[in-house]
């Protein structure tokens, strides 16, 4: 099958995101004007101590109105790879290093409007060694036993759906051990 992009327009340019105007023609013959929001890709990392906790950061998300719990993440710089953004924000952001990255299933964020694809790791070995954090984040850090963690998101306490991503990826592997 063949989809054709017929016209492009740049509509918005900012920090993070572009956000582009696009007519697409399908197999059929069909045309469909579409918006896309073009980002550089992210990561999104589970912080795994040797106490069995893991750490979040409740921060602020204006758009939403609310300070959420999220698993650190952060853009990819243009560039860089996945795995040095995931290092510098795990230190911005809990001010915690790790001694292992291991990259796991990766995903789109948004599919219906966005190319965001995010990297997801399990970082262990923590140790301190913060970074200091974006001047736009305001951020809390912090850290809960895995148990309670599964508890949180069995309940859906848990809103962000990158951390009900990576959380549910890693759910038996955490549980099992």
């Amino acid at each position: 099958m063949k989809f054709e992009t017929i016209h492009s327009e740049n509509i918005f340019q900012g920090r993070a995101i572009n956000l582009w105007r696009e007519k697409v023609q399908y197999p059929d013959g069909r045309i469909a004007t579409v918006e896309v929001i073009r980002h550089p890709g992210a990561v999104t990392i589970l912080p795994l101590d040797d106490e069995g906790q893991i750490w979040f950061v409740r921060q602020y998300r204006h758009p939403v109105g609310d300070m959420l719990l999220e698993l650190p993440a952060g853009t990819l710089e243009p560039g860089e790879p996945p795995e040095i953004t995931a290092a510098r924000e795990i230190r911005e952001e809990i001010g915690m290093a790790a001694a292992k990255l291991e990259e796991l299933q990766s995903l789109y964020l948004a599919p219906g409007y966005s190319t965001e694809y995010m990297h997801n790791f399990l970082a262990t070995g923590l140790y301190p060694e913060q970074l200091e954090q974006d001047y736009s984040e305001f951020i809390q850090v912090e850290k809960y036993p895995v148990e309670e963690v599964y508890a949180m998101f069995d309940r859906g306490e848990i809103t962000d759906g990158k951390t009900i991503a990576l959380l549910a990826i890693l759910r038996q592997r955490l549980t099992d051990k």
